[in-house]
C-alpha cells in the first residue's frame, strides 16, 4: 500500500511540474495565483494549465471568461508577462504574445519571441532562465472592456504539441483600429504542423513571417466579419531570436488645429482615427498588390455612420463609428468619428 500510494505521489508531482504556464496576467482559472479573480460559476480550477491543447480543443482552452478583466491596460504603456518557474520549457521554440477582440475567434500579434523562448540562445534542457517578459502594448491597439490577451508557444524539444494560456483584459485607448500579423497557429487543427527541431531553431519560422496581416477593432470587426481573411500581400520580417511584429509602416502627421482632442480616456469601441500617411513600401514579387486604393487611407461611408480603411491596397469592410457618433472627414484620406 505505501508503495502504491508513493507512486501515485510521484505522478503527481511529474504531472505538476510538466511544460509551462503563463501566471501573469491571470490566466483562466488559474489555481496558481491568488490575486487572480473568482472562477466564474459552473466552471472548476484548472490544475493542468500548463498541459497543451489538445488538437481539437478550442483556443484558450477555457471559453467562458472572468466576470471582471484581470488588468486593464492604457495603449502604449509598458506591461509584463510571468510565467510558473517549475515547468518544463523543452528547449525554447517560438511564442508570441496576441489580442482579441472578437471573443477569442481572431487574435493579432502584437510581440513575439522567435526560436529560444525561455532561454537566451540555443539549448536542449528544461529549465527555463527566463521566466518574464517585457514589453510595450502598440500606441494604436483599440480600446476595449473584454480583451484576450494570449500567450502561445510551440516547442522545440519533444512532442509536437501547441500551447495556448489566455487573459481576460481591458484596454483604454484613443485608437479605433490595429493592423498587425495574424496569431500563428501549429500543430493544432486547422493549422500546419511543425517537427521537433533537433537543433534547427529556423524550422517552422515561415509561418511566423509570413502570416497574413489582419485589421481589428474594438468592437471586434476583421475583414470578413471575424473569420479569417484572404490572405493579403506578406511582408518580409528579418530573422531574430525576439522581435515585435511588423506592422505597415507610417508616419504619423500633425493634427489639424481645429480639431480638439478628448481629454480623458473612454471605454467605448470608437473615438477617434489616429491621422497616418504611408510612404511606398517595396512590392512583393508574387501576389502582385492591388491598386485599388493607398494603404493607410480612411474614408468615411455614406451616411456617416462608420468608415472603412484601405489595407495594402484592398477596402476593408464597413466599420460602424461608436454609438451616436459621425464620421467626418477631415482631410483627404483621413476621418474622425465624432459626437454630432
Amino acid at each position: 500500500m505505501l508503495f502504491k500510494i508513493s507512486a501515485i505521489a510521484v505522478a503527481l508531482v511529474a504531472s505538476v511540474s510538466a511544460h509551462m504556464a503563463m501566471i501573469e496576467p491571470c490566466t483562466r482559472y488559474t489555481p496558481n495565483n491568488p490575486k487572480c479573480p473568482a472562477i466564474p460559476a459552473g466552471q472548476l480550477p484548472d490544475y493542468n494549465l500548463k498541459d497543451p491543447l489538445a488538437y481539437n480543443a478550442p483556443l484558450c482552452k477555457h471559453t467562458t471568461p472572468y466576470a471582471t478583466p484581470v488588468a486593464t491596460w492604457t495603449a502604449g504603456q509598458s506591461i509584463t508577462t510571468r510565467f510558473q518557474a517549475d515547468g518544463a520549457a523543452h528547449g525554447g521554440g517560438h511564442a508570441q504574445f496576441s489580442l482579441s477582440y472578437d471573443g477569442g475567434k481572431t487574435f493579432v500579434v502584437i510581440y513575439e519571441v522567435l526560436k529560444h523562448v525561455f532561454f537566451t540562445g540555443p539549448t536542449s534542457g528544461n529549465a527555463a532562465t527566463v521566466l518574464s517578459y517585457t514589453f510595450d502594448l502598440p500606441k494604436d491597439v483599440p480600446a476595449s472592456d473584454k480583451a484576450i490577451f494570449a500567450w502561445t508557444w510551440v516547442n522545440a524539444v519533444g512532442n509536437r504539441e501547441f500551447y495556448m494560456n489566455c487573459a481576460d483584459v481591458a484596454i483604454k485607448s484613443y485608437s479605433n483600429s490595429f493592423t498587425g500579423k495574424r496569431m500563428t497557429i501549429a500543430n493544432h487543427v486547422g493549422g500546419p504542423d511543425i517537427g521537433e527541431f533537433n537543433g534547427n531553431y529556423e524550422l517552422g519560422l515561415e509561418y511566423y513571417k509570413n502570416a497574413p496581416l489582419i485589421t481589428v477593432t474594438g468592437n471586434g470587426s476583421t475583414p470578413g466579419g471575424g473569420n479569417p481573411p484572404s490572405p493579403l500581400p506578406h511582408v518580409p520580417q528579418p530573422s531574430s531570436e525576439s522581435v515585435p511584429p511588423t506592422k505597415p509602416t507610417t508616419v504619423e502627421q500633425e493634427k489639424p488645429t481645429n480639431v480638439v482632442p478628448v481629454p480623458t480616456y473612454v471605454s467605448s469601441p470608437v473615438v477617434s482615427i489616429p491621422v497616418v500617411s504611408t510612404p511606398p513600401a517595396p512590392k512583393p514579387t508574387s501576389p502582385s498588390v492591388p491598386s485599388g486604393c493607398t494603404h493607410g487611407v480612411q474614408e468615411c461611408a455614406a451616411d456617416g455612420s462608420g468608415f472603412k480603411v484601405c489595407v495594402w491596397g484592398v477596402w476593408s469592410n464597413a466599420i460602424s463609428c461608436a454609438p451616436n457618433t459621425k464620421c467626418k472627414a477631415l482631410a483627404p484620406g483621413t476621418i474622425n468619428c465624432d459626437w454630432p
